[in-house]
C-alpha cells in the first residue's frame, strides 16, 4: 500500500482556522501560476459565444449521443477492444480523483501543492468532468492541464464533463485517447431533427483546430515520463483489478447516455466483483436524485442499485463542491458522492435544504453550510458595495444556517439566535426554510441563474478556496475514500485537512451496511 499523507489535526468542522478562514501562511500556488495569465471569466461575450453549444443543445436536442458513437466506430476501427477495459493486477492501490479541473487560474493552481501531497504514492490520477474550460478545446490543454499536473507523476484518466462536449469532444478525444484520424475529418456537424434544424446546425459552434506540434511538445515538456504517459480507450472505460471494478461513463451534454454505452455498461457492471462508478453528472447531488437515463430505456442508477451488480459507490463531477450521501438500496448501501471541487469556481451548498434522501446526521458537505453562506455574502458585499448589510462572519452565518435549516451547527459554536440582518441574508441568498423554499421573491442569484453570472459571483482568487481532492485506497477487504479540503493557505498545503472519510468493505456480492 501507498504512503499515507499526514493529515493536519483539524479542519472546518473543528475551527475556523481549519476552514482557511484565519491563514498563518500565504499559499505557495501564486508562484506555480504561469505569467499574464487571465482569470476565466464567464460574463465575457467571447466566452459566452464559444459556450453556445450547451445552450444550442438544450433548445434543440443534444448530439452529443450521435457523435459519440462516430468516435467510437473510429476508437474501433483503430483497433481499441469493444471491453474498453484495463488490466490492473496489483491486490492494493490508491488513486486520487477530483472533478471540475480546468479554469487554467488562480483558483486551478491553488489545488496542486495539495494534489502533490495528497496524491503522493498512488497509482494514477481520475478527473470526473470538466477538464478544460470554457469549451474544452485542444489548445488549451497545455496551460490547463498538461502543466498544472505537470508533477504529478502516474497516468490521468479522465471521464468527460458538458464543456469538454462543446468542440464535440475533440480535444478530449486526441489528448487521452491519442486519436488523430478524427470522424468526418473533423469538419462535420451534428445532425439536427425538426423544421429548427437549419438554424442548429448554422448555430452550432464546430471545434477549433488541432495543432498537434504544439500538443506533442507540451505533452513532452510537462508530462514526457514514461510512467506519465497513458492511453484510455475511449470517452467511457473500465479498470479492472483483481478487487474493485472502476467503471467511467461518459454522460455527454444533457447527461444521457447513447445506446451502445448504455448495453456496455450493463455488460460491465454484470457480476458480483465490487464496483465503483465515475460519472460527469452526480446521480444524487443537492439533495435530488438524478438516475441518468439511457437512450432506449432505463437509466444508470438503476444498474448501480441493482444487487446483481455490487455497486458500492458512484462518484461523479459538474457541481463544484463536495457531498456524500449513504443511502439504502434494499439491504445494502451506496455511497453517493459528489466530487467537483478541483479547480472550478464554487457551487454553494448552503442552498441544500435539510436533507431528506438521508438523514441530515448522515449527509456531509464541504464546504459546510455556513461556511458557504459567509462565502457567499462578502461576494454580494464586494458586487453590491454593500458589506455592512450582507457580509456575515462564519459564526453569524452558521447561526442564520442553523435557524433556517434547523440543524446543528457544523463546528462548536453557542446557540446564539441570528441577527435579524443575518436571517434576511440567509433568506436572500437562498438557505431554504426547514427543507421549504419560501420567500422567493427576496431571493438573489446563487444556484438557478445564468451560468455566466453565477460563476462570476462564485469566482475568487484568495483562500479560502474550499476545493477538495479525494484519495481513494483499496485493499482486498477495503475501499477507503478520503476527502481532503483544499484552502489555498499555506499552513494547509503540505497537510491538506480530513473533511471526510468513509470505509466501504470490499466483499463480491455484498456492500457497506
Amino acid at each position: 500500500m501507498a504512503a499515507q499523507p499526514e493529515p493536519a489535526s483539524g479542519n472546518s468542522r473543528t475551527s475556523e482556522a481549519g476552514a482557511g478562514w484565519t491563514c498563518a501562511a500565504p499559499g505557495s500556488f501564486e508562484a506555480l501560476v504561469p505569467p499574464r495569465t487571465r482569470r476565466l471569466f464567464w460574463y465575457r461575450p467571447s466566452t459566452l459565444w464559444r459556450s453556445r453549444n450547451d445552450v444550442v443543445a438544450r433548445l434543440f436536442g443534444d448530439p452529443s449521443n450521435e457523435i459519440r458513437r462516430a468516435w467510437v466506430a473510429a476508437l474501433a476501427e483503430r483497433g481499441t477492444p469493444a471491453a474498453f477495459t484495463l488490466q490492473r493486477t496489483a491486490e492494493e492501490f490508491s488513486f486520487v480523483l477530483m472533478g471540475d479541473t480546468g479554469e487554467g487560474d488562480r483558483s486551478q493552481y491553488a489545488v496542486v501543492p495539495a494534489l502533490e501531497q495528497i496524491g503522493a504514492g498512488t497509482d494514477f490520477l481520475v478527473i470526473a468532468s470538466d477538464v478544460i474550460y470554457p469549451t474544452g478545446d485542444s489548445a488549451d490543454y497545455p496551460e490547463k492541464f498538461f502543466r498544472p499536473y505537470c508533477g504529478y507523476p502516474g497516468p490521468i484518466y479522465a471521464v468527460p464533463g458538458n464543456h469538454d462536449w462543446y468542440d464535440g469532444l475533440r480535444g478530449f478525444v486526441r489528448v487521452f485517447c491519442d486519436l488523430r484520424d478524427e470522424p468526418g475529418g473533423g469538419h462535420a456537424r451534428p445532425a439536427f431533427g425538426g423544421p429548427l434544424a437549419g438554424a442548429a446546425r448554422l448555430l452550432w459552434r464546430a471545434a477549433a483546430p488541432t495543432d498537434e506540434g504544439v500538443l506533442d511538445a507540451a505533452r513532452e515538456a510537462y508530462r514526457g515520463a514514461s510512467v506519465q504517459r497513458s492511453v484510455q480507450p475511449g470517452p467511457y472505460w473500465a479498470i479492472d483489478t483483481p478487487h474493485l471494478r472502476i467503471v467511467g461513463i461518459d454522460t455527454g451534454i444533457d447527461g444521457t447516455l447513447d445506446r451502445d454505452q448504455g448495453a456496455w455498461l450493463r455488460g460491465v457492471s454484470a457480476g458480483p466483483k465490487p464496483k465503483l462508478l465515475v460519472t460527469g453528472k452526480p446521480l444524487v447531488v443537492d439533495d435530488r436524485h438524478r438516475p441518468g437515463p439511457i437512450e432506449g430505456g432505463g437509466t444508470v442508477d438503476a444498474i448501480v442499485r441493482d444487487p446483481a451488480c455490487n455497486y458500492v459507490a458512484a462518484i461523479g463531477g459538474d457541481i463544484h463542491n463536495y457531498q456524500r450521501y449513504p443511502v439504502k438500496a434494499g439491504d445494502r448501501t451506496i455511497q453517493y458522492i459528489v466530487a467537483g471541487g478541483g479547480g472550478a469556481f464554487m457551487h454553494a451548498t448552503h442552498v441544500v435544504r435539510r436533507t431528506r434522501t438521508v438523514a441530515e446526521d448522515d449527509f456531509r458537505c464541504y464546504p459546510l453550510r455556513g461556511d458557504s453562506l459567509s462565502r457567499y455574502s462578502k461576494l454580494y458585499g464586494q458586487w453590491t458595495r454593500m458589506p455592512g448589510l450582507f457580509e456575515l462572519s462564519p459564526r453569524e452565518a452558521t447561526a442564520a444556517v442553523r435557524h433556517r435549516l434547523g440543524i446543528r451547527p457544523g463546528r462548536g459554536y453557542d446557540d446564539a439566535p441570528p441577527s435579524l440582518r443575518a436571517r434576511f441574508v440567509a433568506v436572500a441568498l437562498g438557505v431554504p426554510r426547514g427543507g421549504r423554499r419560501r420567500w422567493r421573491f427576496l431571493r438573489l442569484p446563487v444556484r438557478k441563474v445564468p451560468q455566466w453570472f453565477r460563476s462570476e459571483l462564485a469566482d475568487w482568487d484568495t483562500p479560502p478556496f474550499f476545493k477538495s481532492v479525494l484519495r481513494l485506497d483499496v485493499t482486498a477487504g477495503e475501499l477507503r475514500i478520503r476527502c481532503f479540503g483544499v484552502t489555498g493557505c499555506g499552513d494547509h498545503e503540505r497537510r491538506p485537512p480530513v473533511e471526510d472519510e468513509v470505509r466501504i468493505p470490499l466483499v463480491p456480492g455484498t456492500s457497506v451496511r
